[in-house]
């Protein structure tokens, strides 16, 4: 009898836990395959030219997703329009050349940069050779080595042994040096060189598949410009490498076997003259977050927000290739034009939520989350009225891990600032979609750092609980090939629902997200 009573108590305590809401569930049953396929095919078409921020392809998405926003009921809250503007200053490098020994060498087919640094000419009377360009435990190419104000020439990657383990991790694992590529230029910047080379195998491939990148403007907030230099980076071919070491009798492949041999660092100065020079064009620009808005029903409680983010702009287009995002991040921006559809009827027809919820897709998260970080710098409502935000960022692919199982979604920064969040979050999904919830790259040592890449930490950096909805990266990812073809309708529309029943949950409930 004993074990019998037990088990109906944990039944009754389960069943009361995890009770489904018929009202919430009637409104989650609301969120449609149709209208998030429809929403993405528009957003990554040709007609919105890659969506890229300033440009007018993101205008006009912008009026496409306010015009959604108006019919669907939400509020407009931006001096009675969805728009808030972004001042932009853009910067694009207009003339940039190269000289080693007198040789010219040419952009975009000897060397490349990405925009961003500010207009330089370097002149010097040598080079330093540093190895890989790395500083950790086991492999260090920077000690007892002064190479402020220095040229240097490291190789891309990391080095081996012989055995073919990698010298920084000590087995056969690539480390944050290769995986974040960012991580090698960013640390040589922080020692103060004049100008940094770093030497690729194969520079046309890169240049093939990142040249919109590299010829792209340089964006910033104009009240956020800033006049810190910034490191030169070139990225220079293999060729143009070995030419500048012909003169000290070595080559690109006999240091790399040299270091590998050794398992230690190789350091040597070259004289060479060599001369860069790189200046750019600026202009004033501005961009769009779109803002629909549906105000809470009880008279204290509505003035507490949960806002709903995605980013709508992408990378755009060149003269030969458009790049659609419709994974990135039509996706998101799809879900929440859907859910602000579903949150508008179930106002209108008198069961709306307790709380007011704030529908937002931001522009220039691309550039660096510009939009967001816009919003929460010059917020059109008081950050202290925002009490949760839930930001969604490509949840319509299957990355390499999940390939065989559709029903999951990354969970990122649930836990970070409220535990209270996080148990609501799991609580609601277990009671609503039971999808799988990977916290991979909620761990703080993620090398990638999604955490601090995608919209929501903007919110985050302000004290907001947030939740970061993601289905990882694919081999689509920032590239043309990124189609609305490809989209994974349901898996969209099952992460919707849980968005949809998140946000139900935050705003109805009697106590607020607790920050820890």
């Amino acid at each position: 009898m004993k074990k019998t009573s037990f088990l109906l108590f944990f039944i009754l305590i389960d069943f009361v836990l995890y009770a489904q809401d018929p009202i919430a569930l009637k409104y989650g049953n609301q969120i449609s395959a149709d209208s998030l396929k429809n929403y993405v095919f528009k957003l990554a078409s040709k007609e919105f030219e890659g969506r890229e921020t300033g440009k007018l392809g993101q205008k006009l998405a912008a009026d496409y997703i306010a015009q959604h926003f108006k019919s669907s009921g939400c509020k407009p809250i931006v001096n009675n329009t969805y728009f808030q503007q972004i001042p932009l200053f853009e910067k694009k490098s207009t003339v940039s050349y190269l000289y080693i020994n007198g040789k010219y060498y040419e952009f975009l087919k000897d060397f490349y940069f990405f925009p961003g640094f500010d207009d330089s000419l370097i002149q010097a009377g040598s080079f330093s050779f540093l190895g890989y360009g790395i500083s950790d435990s086991l492999y260090d190419d920077f000690k007892n080595q002064q190479v402020k104000g220095k040229v240097l020439m490291v190789l891309s990657g990391e080095p081996m042994d012989a055995q073919g383990n990698y010298l920084v991790s000590g087995n056969k694992n690539q480390s944050e040096w290769s995986r974040r590529w960012r991580k090698k230029p960013d640390f040589m910047a922080s020692l103060k060189p004049a100008l940094v080379l770093i030497v690729l195998d194969s520079i046309q491939n890169n240049i093939n598949s990142l040249r919109h990148s590299i010829e792209s403007p340089t964006i910033q907030l104009s009240d956020k410009k800033t006049n810190e230099k910034k490191a030169v980076v070139l990225y220079i071919s293999k060729q143009m490498a070995d030419e500048m070491l012909i003169s000290s009798g070595k080559s690109i492949e006999a240091l790399k076997t040299k270091i590998q041999r050794n398992a230690r660092s190789e350091f040597f100065e070259n004289p060479m003259k060599i001369k860069f020079k790189v200046s750019h064009g600026t202009q004033m620009n501005t961009a769009t977050n779109v803002l629909g808005f549906v105000e809470g029903s009880d008279s204290v409680l509505k003035k507490e927000i949960v806002v709903v983010t995605a980013h709508y702009d992408h990378l755009g287009k060149s003269d030969v290739t458009f790049f659609p995002g419709a994974d990135d991040d039509a996706s998101g921006t799809s879900a929440v034009m859907e859910l602000a559809r579903v949150f508008s009827l179930a106002a209108k027809q008198g069961n709306g939520l307790k709380r007011s919820i704030l529908f937002m897709t931001v522009a220039g998260e691309e550039k660096g989350l510009l939009g967001s970080e816009y919003f929460t710098d010059h917020p059109i409502i008081p950050l202290n009225q925002f009490i949760t935000d839930l930001n969604i960022d490509m949840i319509g692919r299957l990355d390499e891990k999940h390939a065989s199982n559709e029903n999951y979604v990354y969970i990122i920064g649930s836990n970070k600032l409220s535990k209270d969040l996080h148990q609501l979050s799991e609580e609601t999904n277990r009671k609503y979609t039971n999808l799988d919830l990977d916290y991979t790259y909620n761990d703080p040592a993620d090398p990638n750092r999604f955490y601090y890449r995608s919209d929501h930490y903007n919110f985050a950096k302000n004290n907001i609980p947030v939740i970061f909805y993601f289905n990882g990266v694919h081999q689509d990812y920032h590239k043309s090939s990124d189609t609305p073809e490809k989209i994974l309708i349901n898996k969209v529309k099952k992460i919707s629902t849980l968005v949809f029943h998140t946000a139900w949950e935050i705003a109805n409930r009697q106590q607020s997200i607790q920050l820890d």
